[in-house]
């Protein structure tokens, strides 16, 4: 596994593409790519027979508090070829991305994804913690970690996705 260089852009598109069926997200890399809010250390590929065959996206959102605007990245989006699936690879990227998140100061990951898959990271419900979204998700599917442990204790804010999700910032 390594941090994306340039030359790997196509190859990432191509993943993403191919394990969700849809472009959506490989255009959300392509966007955080090109936006203040990508962290090229946390774009992480996991190469196999000597090709790109993963990737996972970290990237910086807010969490709006009564005390203020706290920091946190978000998951996403997380991708493996689909003939690769179910080898470890998606597992060894999100471990390895954790790793990279708490090494760079970052105290919390939010995602919105898989309930059996995520929990297995130490991802629990966000809801349950005090957070909230702008958009409608099932509370299993909203999870965050705490890459400090304590770093949700007595928050109460909502989590805002930068704009290259097109997830509302208002209700």
């Amino acid at each position: 596994m390594r941090s994306e260089r340039p030359d790997d852009f196509a190859a990432i598109y191509e993943v993403n593409l191919k394990a969700f069926g849809q472009d959506k997200e490989p255009k959300l890399v392509d966007d955080l790519r090109a936006s203040g809010n990508f962290i090229p250390d946390l774009s992480i590929v996991a190469i196999k027979d000597g090709k790109i065959v993963g990737h996972i996206l970290f990237c910086p959102l807010t969490i709006e508090t009564e005390k203020g605007r706290v920091p946190a990245l978000t998951l996403a989006p997380l991708a493996v070829l689909p003939e690769y699936q179910g080898q470890g690879i998606g597992s060894g990227l999100t471990m390895e991305g954790l790793k990279r998140c708490k090494a760079l100061g970052h105290r919390i990951v939010i995602v919105v994804g898989h309930p059996g898959y995520y929990p297995r990271f130490g991802f629990t419900s966000a809801r349950a913690k005090g957070l909230d979204v702008l958009f409608p998700v099932p509370d299993e599917a909203f999870m965050a970690i705490e890459l400090v442990p304590g770093a949700l204790d007595g928050m109460k804010g909502m989590v805002i996705f930068p704009p290259e999700f097109n997830i509302p910032t208002e209700k």
